[in-house]
């Protein structure tokens, strides 16, 4: 019965791991983007930007899934997307937001006198960004990125609402077999996950310390 339990936990990880994985390589970039659009001198653009973050930092997750994954077809009659890929959309946006604002304050918290002397020595500002502000940006983000890291790990059971087949809802497919300690080996995989985040995070930081 182990086997079966492990097994069947395993094919829920493997979904739990694969949109967490696709989230942080959309979302990241997107988040950059998006905190560019944020500290834009152009006021409509930042207006604009500023608000989309706002609605989306300040609705549920959930919400989110549901909307994306019926809204088209409710609103628009058009057909419904792959419930993973509705799962995928949701988590870029809303994580993208968080990160974006994770961006802008650490881009923002970098000395103005850095950028000035970076003019100084003739640099232009893409070379000013990445071999100046960036390195020193990544350092100050570190803490609450690893933050967001660990809630994303846990937040991909919202995904559950729409049926997608994560860790959890393999778990609780046990209840009805009268078993409810696979629902306690389920929360083992995610402390493993969330362990070995915060070593790669404490590692990463360390190896930062030269910019004290």
């Amino acid at each position: 019965m182990l086997a079966t339990v492990t097994l069947t936990l395993l094919k829920g990880l493997v979904t739990t791991l694969e949109l967490f994985a696709l989230t942080l390589v959309f979302a990241l970039p997107l988040g950059l983007v998006i905190s560019f659009g944020s500290m834009s001198r152009f006021t409509p653009l930042r207006a604009l930007v500023k608000t989309v973050v706002w609605v989306i930092r300040g609705t549920p997750l959930m919400i989110q899934i549901l909307i994306i994954f019926y809204g088209p077809g409710l609103l628009f009659h058009l057909p419904l997307l792959p419930r993973f890929t509705a799962a995928l959309v949701s988590f870029v946006i809303n994580y993208a937001c968080y990160f974006s604002e994770i961006f802008r304050g650490g881009i923002q918290s970098v000395p103005r006198g850095q950028y000035e002397a970076g003019q100084v020595l003739g640099m232009t500002r893409s070379q000013i960004f990445f071999k100046i502000t960036l390195l020193q940006v990544i350092k100050r983000i570190v803490p609450p990125m690893s933050n967001e890291f660990i809630t994303l790990v846990k937040d991909t059971a919202l995904v559950r609402v729409i049926s997608v087949y994560e860790i959890i809802w393999m778990g609780e497919s046990f209840i009805k077999k009268g078993m409810i300690w696979p629902l306690f080996y389920t929360a083992v995989f995610y402390l493993v996950v969330n362990g070995l985040l915060t070593l790669l995070f404490g590692w990463f930081e360390k190896k930062l310390d030269y910019f004290k």
